[in-house]
C-alpha cells in the first residue's frame, strides 16, 4: 500500500469542494499534461469534457463545470485570483473561446464540448469524467478520470496519473502500525514517527515550514470570512453569520491585520459559551468562504474543511499550548489519521455520505488536539476513534447541490464533537477501549456501502428533497 503524505490530506485549496472542484480541476490540468506528454497543444483542434453520476447531478452547485474550464484554460487553483473567477468563465461562455493551456485558442461551446450528463454514470467511481481531444489530423486523445476525494484523482490506468509511489520507512496504513512503531521506537508522541516518515517528502525543518505556512492560510482565510457580510452566491440567499458573530464578541474594537485581530480574540472575554460561539464563528468563516469560491485549507475535503482550522484555532486562543511545536505536531497528527480514512475506507462524500468528510475531518481534528493537549499514543488514537463513532452513517444531502445547507453547520458540529472526543479520550485509559479506530474505519467503509446513492452527495435524498427551496 502506497504511502500519503500529511501535505496530501491538508492543502491549500479553493471552494466550494474538493472533490467536485477541485478534483475536476486537478483532472482538466492532467489532461493537458498528457496532451503536451503525447501530442502537443498546437496539434489540438477540439476539447470535449463530459462529467458522470455525482460530478453531474450536483455538478451546477458544486462549481463542477467551472472548475473543468478553468482547469482546460490552463488556470492554476493555487495560485489564481479568487475575485477574477466569475470574469474568466463568462469570457469563455460569452466568447465561446477556450485557450486551452493558456496556449492556444480554440472553439469552446458550453452545452456541446462541456456536458453534464446526469442520467448514467462510470462504473469505476461515482464522481467519473471523461476528457476528449479531437487533433487537426482527425486523431482522439481520451483518458477518464475520477475525483475520489479531497482533490485526488484516478483513473483506470493509472500510468496516467503522474504520481510519485512512496513507500516511508516506517509504513503506517493502519491505527495498530503507529501503535507498533512508536512502541519499536520508543517514541511517545505520535508527531514524532510521522516526522520521521515525512522525511520521505521533505526535510524535518521543510516539514515544519510547511506546517506554518498551513497556520497562516487558516489565520487569512478565517480574517477573511469574519470581515465579509451579504448572502453566499448559488440562489439559496444564504447570509453569511461569521462576521456578525464576530462583532458581537469584540464589539467595536478595530484591528488592522489577522494578526491584531488574533490577539483580540485571545484577549476577549473568556466564558463557556463565549468560547462555544468563537467555535462556531471560526468555523463558520471558513466555510462562508469555501461556499464563495474563496481559497481555503482542504482538510481532508473542502465541505468539511472548517473543522480542523476551528480546532486548532481553539487551541491557539483558548488553550496555553500555542506554540509553533504545537502547531505543527497538531497538523501531522491530523493529517495522518486522514491518510488511515483515504487508505481504509473513503474521504468522498460520494462513495461514503458526509461521515467520509465530517466525521473524518472531526477524527482527524480530535487526535491533533489530544496530542497537543499530553494525551499518548494510544489516547490521540482514541479521540480520532470517538469523534467518528458518533459521525457514523452521516449522509451528504446538499439543497440544491450547493456546499452550504447543511454543510456550513455542519463543520461547527463537527469542530465541537471533536473538541468533546479529546478531553473523553485525556481522561480514558485506551487499553480499556472497547472500539479500535481500526475497527471504526472497517464500520464506517461498511457503512458507505450499505448507504443508499440518494445519501451520497446526489442531491437526490434527505434535506435535498424534504426542504422546499423554489427557484428564483
Amino acid at each position: 500500500m502506497e504511502s500519503i503524505s500529511v501535505f496530501e490530506i491538508i492543502k491549500v485549496g479553493i471552494g466550494p469542494s474538493s472533490s467536485h472542484t477541485m478534483g475536476p480541476w486537478n483532472a482538466a490540468s492532467a489532461f493537458i499534461r498528457i496532451i503536451k506528454r503525447e501530442r502537443s497543444i498546437a496539434e489540438v483542434k477540439e476539447v470535449f469534457l463530459e462529467f458522470f453520476g455525482s460530478l453531474a447531478k450536483t455538478g451546477i452547485g458544486h462549481g463542477t463545470d467551472i472548475a473543468g474550464m478553468l482547469g482546460l484554460n490552463g488556470e492554476d487553483f493555487k495560485t489564481i485570483n479568487t475575485s477574477k473567477i466569475d470574469e474568466i468563465v463568462d469570457h469563455i461562455k460569452t466568447s465561446q473561446i477556450l485557450n486551452l493551456g493558456g496556449e492556444k485558442e480554440i472553439p469552446f461551446v458550453y452545452g456541446h464540448h462541456l456536458v453534464l450528463n446526469m442520467s448514467q454514470s462510470l462504473d469505476f467511481h461515482p464522481n467519473g469524467m471523461i476528457f476528449k481531444a479531437i487533433l487537426e489530423d482527425g486523431s482522439e486523445l481520451v483518458q477518464d478520470f475520477y475525483s475520489v476525494g479531497g482533490g485526488f484523482i484516478a483513473s483506470q490506468e493509472k500510468n496516467s496519473i503522474e504520481k510519485e509511489c512512496v513507500r516511508t520507512l516506517y509504513p503506517c496504513h493502519h491505527g495498530s502500525d503507529i501503535v507498533k512503531y512508536c512502541e519499536k521506537l520508543g517514541l511517545n508522541k505520535m508527531s514524532d514517527l510521522i516526522l520521521i516518515n515525512e522525511e520521505s517528502w521533505r526535510s524535518q525543518e521543510q516539514t515544519r515550514s510547511e506546517a506554518l505556512n498551513i497556520w497562516e492560510n487558516i489565520k487569512e482565510c478565517i480574517y477573511k470570512g469574519v470581515n465579509k457580510e451579504g448572502v453566499l452566491p448559488g440562489g439559496l440567499n444564504v447570509s453569511r453569520r461569521a462576521a456578525g458573530i464576530n462583532r458581537k464578541l469584540l464589539g467595536d474594537k478595530i484591528y488592522k491585520n489577522k494578526n491584531e485581530w488574533f490577539q483580540q480574540v485571545v484577549d476577549a472575554e473568556e466564558n463557556f459559551t463565549n468560547i462555544n460561539k468563537w467555535i462556531a464563528c471560526f468555523a463558520l468563516s471558513v466555510n462562508e468562504e469555501n461556499a464563495s469560491f474563496g481559497r481555503i485549507i482542504t482538510a481532508p475535503t473542502n465541505g468539511a474543511s472548517g473543522v480542523i482550522p476551528a480546532v486548532l484555532m481553539y487551541a491557539q486562543a483558548f488553550t496555553p499550548h500555542t506554540s509553533d511545536d504545537d502547531i505543527a505536531r497538531f497538523l501531522l497528527v491530523a493529517g495522518e489519521i486522514g491518510t488511515l480514512f483515504k487508505k481504509n475506507a473513503t474521504i468522498s462524500a460520494a462513495m461514503g455520505g458526509c461521515q467520509a468528510e465530517i466525521g473524518v475531518s472531526s477524527a482527524m481534528a480530535a487526535a491533533g488536539l489530544t496530542e497537543i493537549l499530553g494525551g499518548s499514543v494510544g489516547q490521540v488514537l482514541m479521540a480520532a476513534e470517538i469523534a467518528m463513532e458518533h459521525h457514523l452513517g452521516l449522509t451528504c444531502d446538499p439543497i440544491r447541490g450547493l456546499v452550504q445547507i447543511p454543510c456550513i453547520e455542519r463543520n461547527t458540529m463537527g469542530a465541537m464533537k471533536a473538541i468533546t472526543a479529546a478531553n473523553i479520550a485525556l481522561e480514558s485509559d485506551p487499553a480499556k477501549a472497547k472500539v479500535s479506530l481500526d475497527q471504526v474505519i472497517q464500520t464506517m467503509w461498511e457503512t458507505a456501502l450499505a448507504m443508499n446513492d440518494r445519501f451520497k452527495e446526489t442531491s437526490e435524498g434527505g434535506l435535498a428533497i424534504a426542504v422546499n427551496v423554489p427557484e428564483c
